[in-house]
């Protein structure tokens, strides 16, 4: 990936720092971006050359397009995008609120929606033969309870991403998701102690329900999904387009 730029959405910390380090231990130039801006720039400062780190909103339009002009002036025009910032909360079905709603759907559905888009025009203006993984889940599969907004936005992503898929396909653009199951980040951190509480349950039991589920007997960390991200993106996949591939340590396998 020695010729590639890429730009990875959610990348302070988790699946996205965890892809930022693998497509850079394959030789590419990558874009950290991230709400969080200072923890972007220090997940960039661990990779030392050949990366760069910029505060972005995947809500706001202006703030993708000025973080792909900022790395077009920077290192060059991005041909790899993972688009991975995602959010999640707990709650019954019968008790979410319109805002509990909105929180998901904007980031992880119309997040994905403004940076794919943004991705494409940007592709499509450099006659670029680019490539696009999504961050969906094994909720984009399954729906989840006490994650039925989560996962009607996830579903949403794979939607998208199958049909932005076949639009594109004529231009050689490859879109395709990548569906993690029970990942060790900061967001299952949360997810436990809310699972806990809805259940009368302890984060410590929830965690062991997960690994029980998971046939190949443990957690999945986020360098599981990296590894797959970056095989999505690469050429290896070459003829692999609008699928959702599923990471779960085979808690799902359809």
């Amino acid at each position: 990936m020695n010729d590639q730029i890429v730009l990875i959405t959610g990348a302070a910390n988790g699946i996205g720092r965890a892809s930022a380090h693998a497509f850079h231990g394959k030789g590419a130039q990558v874009v950290v971006t991230d709400m969080d801006e200072e923890g972007a720039r220090a997940v960039a400062r661990e990779m030392g050359e050949r990366a760069l780190a910029y505060r972005l909103d995947v809500t706001d339009r202006r703030s993708i397009e000025a973080a792909f002009a900022a790395a077009e002036a920077a290192m060059g025009p991005v041909s790899i995008l993972h688009a991975n910032a995602g959010v999640s909360n707990l709650k019954r079905a019968v008790d979410l609120d319109e805002e509990d709603w909105d929180f998901n759907f904007n980031v992880n559905a119309k997040g994905v929606f403004l940076t794919n888009q943004t991705a494409v025009r940007h592709f499509q203006k450099h006659k670029i033969a680019g490539a696009i993984v999504n961050t969906a889940s094994l909720a984009a599969k399954v729906g989840a309870p006490f994650l039925a907004h989560y996962s009607a936005s996830k579903f949403a992503v794979l939607g998208w991403t199958q049909a932005l898929a076949r639009e594109v396909a004529p231009q050689g653009i490859r879109v395709n998701a990548v569906c993690p199951g029970f990942v060790q980040t900061a967001m299952q951190d949360r997810e436990l102690i809310w699972e806990a509480e809805l259940t009368g349950s302890t984060p410590e039991a929830v965690r062991q329900s997960y690994i029980d589920q998971t046939p190949l007997g443990r957690l999945e960390t986020p360098e599981d999904v990296a590894d797959v991200v970056v095989f999505l993106a690469s050429d290896a996949a070459r003829f692999m387009t609008g699928q959702g591939v599923n990471v779960t340590g085979g808690v799902y396998m359809t």
